[in-house]
């Protein structure tokens, strides 16, 4: 009979970074307990770091819906642009790591950067220094951005509420025509500890963070209404604390050992857009010699 496992290893379901150390589970042993035969089961663990020496990409597939267009709405398109320059939107995402890490008692920071037609703040929270793709949710609440006056959202957010849930559905373009994957709604709603213990995930968590819109739902119209302070800084502050400060603290606690977060990771998404005109053989090439508005303007009803 085993009586529990070895509390030095915590097993999850989850992705890790590439890059990032990990606890490989190099063998298992039984250690005696008692004398009538009750035992403790040992993992036997090895940090390690995962890497890749080198990859080839052999296929990319993407899925794209075509909001019902016909070829010949299609080929009308073409054929109305193949004499005139058009504008392509885009986006820029910018990314702005705030200056102090967090605390056993929250996040409270703020940095001066300048806005340009910003739409969106999306905020990450990195338990590597080295993490790109791979977030988990801090379990925070009270949590909330100030800049230029307003609050974002307008009422703090609680990041595992149903209204928490809704928002980012909605920030993401998710609630409608688009469905989000199972992945992103666990990380979303599922709690990663309670006020006594930390939980092990039963799935993969790591596809978390928060989405802020900034601009008016223009209805797929072209507009520039983001957030626009004329290229000069001004302070973006963020604030929150945990649900459950101390020991369960699973974003502060990054591990057993001690080790804490990075400092929480602000990404600025901007309008912005291209300018092209056409060229010999169905192609195009970016214009130099247009304003925005000299493109738009004969469009515009």
């Amino acid at each position: 009979m085993f009586r529990n496992w070895s509390l030095t290893f915590q097993y999850t379901k989850q992705f890790t970074q590439l890059g990032c150390t990990v606890d490989l589970i190099t063998g298992l042993h039984a250690e005696p307990l008692t004398e009538s035969g009750l035992k403790n089961l040992i993992c036997d663990i090895k940090p390690v770091t995962i890497s890749i020496k080198n990859y080839v990409i052999t296929e990319v597939t993407a899925n794209m819906a075509g909001y019902k267009a016909t070829n010949a709405c299609l080929n009308r398109v073409r054929q109305f642009y193949s004499q005139r320059p058009f504008v392509v939107p885009a986006q820029r995402v910018e990314i702005w790591p705030f200056p102090t890490i967090a605390t056993l008692t929250g996040i409270l920071s703020s940095q001066n950067i300048p806005l340009s037609h910003v739409i969106d703040f999306c905020l990450m929270f990195p338990k590597e220094a080295r993490a790109t793709t791979c977030f988990e949710n801090p379990c925070y609440q009270n949590m909330q951005v100030t800049t230029c006056g307003r609050n974002f959202p307008d009422m703090p957010m609680n990041t595992l509420d149903q209204q928490f849930f809704q928002l980012q559905l909605n920030s993401s373009n998710l609630d409608l025509l688009f469905e989000a994957t199972d992945e992103y709604e666990d990380a979303l709603t599922t709690p990663r500890n309670t006020a006594t213990r930390r939980l092990n995930p039963h799935t993969d968590l790591t596809s978390f963070l928060i989405t802020l819109q900034c601009e008016r739902n223009s209805n797929g119209a072209l507009t520039f209404d983001g957030l626009y302070t004329q290229n000069q800084n001004t302070s973006v502050e963020l604030r929150g604390a945990p649900i459950y400060q101390g020991a369960t603290d699973s974003y502060y606690n990054v591990d057993t050992s001690g080790k804490k977060p990075p400092p929480l990771i602000l990404c600025t998404v901007h309008d912005t857009f291209w300018l092209f005109s056409p060229a010999a053989g169905a192609n195009c090439i970016q214009d130099t010699n247009h304003s925005f508005y000299e493109v738009i303007g004969p469009l515009r009803v």
